[in-house]
């Protein structure tokens, strides 16, 4: 199973990884990180469905995410 890792804390929530996800796994969290934005992060009960295509990484302008295979 992939394993993807948000770094919360370096997120602006631009929203690119939610819109190139597609399994539509990844949501804004509701608590601010230590910049004040809303971070992406996969929603717990989707995060099996996850294909490991590493589109949100790639797309990623802040390096937050890593994918793992």
């Amino acid at each position: 199973m992939p394993k993807v890792i948000f770094r919360e804390e370096r997120c602006k929530g631009c929203g690119h990884c939610i819109q190139v996800c597609p399994k539509k796994i990844i949501s804004f969290s509701e608590k601010l990180n230590v910049k004040g934005y809303n971070a992406a992060t996969i929603v717990d009960e989707k995060k099996d469905d996850c294909i490991a295509c590493a589109s949100c990484a790639r797309i990623c302008p802040d390096c937050v995410i890593t994918v793992e295979k």
